[in-house]
């Protein structure tokens, strides 16, 4: 008996496999389907994409906000953009804040969550510092004060004249008396920063601690046992088995040091600082649109912020997969 040629099998299986979908494609499955992935993608569609498609349209154009009226310019705003002198310096301190805030910030929750965790004592169970709940508290408090509050109060305490920073530096004796924190350009950005890091290291600090109480205890008995000190046990263990956590963070970070908005227009409410040595571009994005009526390039600065944004996460992601990050919770 002859059998059926191989093309003749495989056409088979195929028809088969496409007849048993159909028949699989039931009325629950296809509702769940409707309801669960094709009306998140329709609001996504509408209030994400839409929005973005219509701002890059606007960003060709000279529309000036409150006019029907406009006519497209093609890439003209962006060349002026990037021949402004307030949009690039703007541009030069978001970059220092992208470097600087995420790094730190991480840095210093990683270094709490530790203590708090498995800092206490080297010897019998793995614990974290004595009263760590405590400094858990005092540590995530700051995170529960809304931003333009905690500049507000900042600035209070940077003033030159009542502030209380330099109260207490006069205090110890140090001749700190009508010292401008943020009205002079050398000390102006890094008492920002200051600001935005003390902010937001408790949060971070309580979300590492959560991942950190996730990691099995007897991987750091193992590393004890092997000798490994504090430092060695966070490189070998905490780090690696949170690193998807430590990603999240830097990136939530980044995207916050490319507008800091808040933060800054909180300490700064008149401008952007001495000399625009604050200058973020979300700053100069309002002042275009809002002071100088001038829309269609405000747009353009928005839809380059949003570039940055993405360009960031995508290079976050990268190096993390590069460097074994999809093996992080692997040991």
């Amino acid at each position: 008996m002859s059998l059926p040629p191989p093309t003749a099998v495989l056409e088979g299986g195929r028809k088969a496999a496409i007849q048993s979908r159909r028949k699989n494609l039931t009325f629950d499955k296809v509702s769940f389907m409707a309801v669960f992935l094709g009306i998140p993608l329709a609001i996504y569609l509408v209030f994400v994409i839409w929005p973005f498609l219509q701002a890059f349209v606007y960003s060709l154009t000279d529309w000036s906000g409150f006019s029907p009226n406009y006519k497209f310019v093609g890439l003209d705003n962006y060349a002026r953009i990037f021949t402004d002198d307030q949009f690039l310096k703007a541009l030069s301190n978001n970059v220092i804040l992208l470097i600087v805030v995420p790094l730190v910030t991480v840095v210093l929750s990683l270094v709490l969550a530790t203590l708090v965790t498995v800092g206490g004592s080297s010897k019998g169970q793995v614990k974290g510092l004595r009263n760590s709940s405590f400094y858990r508290v005092v540590s995530f408090f700051p995170y529960t004060i809304p931003a333009v509050a905690i500049g507000i109060m900042w600035g209070q305490i940077y003033d030159p004249s009542g502030g209380l920073l330099n109260g207490a530096l006069n205090a110890l004796g140090l001749n700190f008396k009508d010292y401008a924190w943020l009205g002079n350009t050398n000390t102006a950005m890094w008492c920002s920063i200051f600001v935005i890091i003390w902010g937001f290291v408790g949060f971070y600090m309580v979300l590492f601690i959560a991942g950190i109480k996730g990691i099995p205890a007897e991987l750091f008995e193992a590393a004890r046992i092997d000798g490994a000190g504090r430092f060695r046990t966070a490189v070998s263990v905490t780090i690696p088995m949170i690193r998807d956590n430590i990603q999240t963070a830097y990136v939530y970070l980044g995207i916050f040091a490319l507008d800091a908005f808040v933060y800054m227009a909180s300490l700064f409410p008149n401008a952007g600082g001495p000399e625009n040595s604050t200058l973020v571009m979300s700053q100069q994005l309002f002042f275009t649109a809002f002071q100088r009526g001038q829309f269609g390039m405000a747009t353009a600065m928005g839809v380059i912020l949003a570039l940055a944004t993405l360009l960031f996460s995508g290079l976050v992601f990268l190096v993390n997969k590069l460097t074994g990050g999809s093996e992080g919770g692997r040991l």
